[in-house]
């Protein structure tokens, strides 16, 4: 597989790890600042072929045909358009989360890539963490009974130097807050497991402790699904004086699961009514990380190449972004109006939370 990545900044080493794990080929970076491209390269002791260099993705596409995937790591902001354009030029892609900023961006990607044919996912990695696979499984089995509730607490730290390292981020325009940035990932694994269809959000969020930024640094909310179960939402970047936890609890009828650790990596709780000889190997197993990313970007990668080879959506395909990033701007706009909001949602966008705090 040949592969390319737009956006050279700080979650790009992921990427180009999980490229040199899997043996494919990285034949293209991209990035407005030149530098970027060989700082990315110096980070991750590449060795491999030097890969081309541009400064613009569109003459990248142009310049590079045969690429079978395209990774778009840059500001928030921008995935949408040049994820758009990707899909146009025909590559498959692999969008960091969020995939927008906007609902009717997110709709288009998912309209435009099923229209194109492209394989499109969203870079939702924790799904592939060892303990949330076995969560999972036991919700495909239908262990756990009817659910009750669950929730997701991210609770981390992010001080001043984070938000100086890229002047985009904390932005209305270009980013939003810890929900959007930190918390959309447990935000995704708490919607998928719960059954995915969320009807009404409502939310509280604030600005506390980041001034000198222009989105909530804390937020809360409650989730209502079709089936009557409810979910809660916690998500800060105001824990001192580091990163405590990602927890996913799921409690149903005949099942309780807390997969926790820093980034829902470790279970910590595994208790089932039909126990089974493999639940002593989930129970108490906890993943090593090396930092908040987790593992998952490599396997990610290697399920899109399958998908792409085997014609089929990827484990975590566009419309999982999006539905991400429903939540979010539904916790953002409940804020906005200070009443709870129906899903689905159509026509809000980050930049809508403008002059809020």
């Amino acid at each position: 597989m040949k592969c390319a990545i737009i956006g050279c900044g700080r979650i790009a080493l992921n990427h180009v790890k999980a490229v040199r794990s899997n043996s494919f080929e990285l034949a293209a970076l991209c990035d407005v600042v030149p530098d970027k491209c060989g700082d990315l390269l110096g980070r991750a002791e590449w060795e491999g072929p030097a890969p081309s260099i541009y400064l613009d993705y569109r003459e990248m596409l142009a310049a590079e045909p045969g690429l079978d995937i395209v990774a778009v790591a840059t500001e928030s902001g921008e995935h949408a358009r040049i994820a758009l354009d990707c899909v146009d030029a025909g590559k498959n892609l692999i969008i960091e989360k969020p995939v927008a900023l906007s609902m009717a961006d997110a709709d288009e990607i998912v309209r435009r890539a099923d229209e194109r044919g492209v394989k499109v996912s969203a870079c939702h990695q924790n799904r592939f963490n060892v303990a949330v696979q076995h969560a999972r499984r036991a919700v495909e089995e239908g262990r756990f009974g009817q659910m009750s509730h669950g929730s997701i607490h991210v609770r981390w730290n992010r001080g001043k130097s984070y938000y100086e390292q890229a002047p985009w981020r904390g932005t209305w325009a270009q980013d939003g807050g810890c929900l959007m940035n930190q918390c959309i990932h447990g935000i995704d694994l708490l919607r998928w497991m719960m059954g995915g269809e969320v009807v009404s959000v409502y939310a509280q969020t604030r600005q506390r402790f980041h001034g000198y930024l222009e989105a909530e640094d804390v937020g809360v909310a409650v989730l209502s699904f079709a089936d009557g179960s409810v979910a809660t939402v916690e998500g800060t970047s105001n824990v001192f004086p580091q990163n405590l936890e990602e927890t996913l609890y799921l409690f149903g009828e005949t099942g309780t699961v807390k997969i926790g650790g820093t980034s829902t990596n470790n279970v910590d709780v595994w208790d089932f009514a039909d126990e089974r000889p493999e639940d002593a190997g989930a129970r108490g197993l906890a993943e090593p990380t090396s930092n908040v990313y987790g593992n998952g970007h490599a396997l990610l990668y290697a399920d899109v190449a399958e998908a792409i080879r085997e014609d089929r959506a990827p484990y975590v395909d566009a419309r999982a972004g999006r539905d991400a990033l429903e939540v979010v701007l539904a916790i953002y706009k409940s804020q906005r109006t200070g009443l709870p909001v129906e899903l689905p949602l159509s026509g809000f966008a980050s930049t809508d939370m403008e002059n809020e705090f």
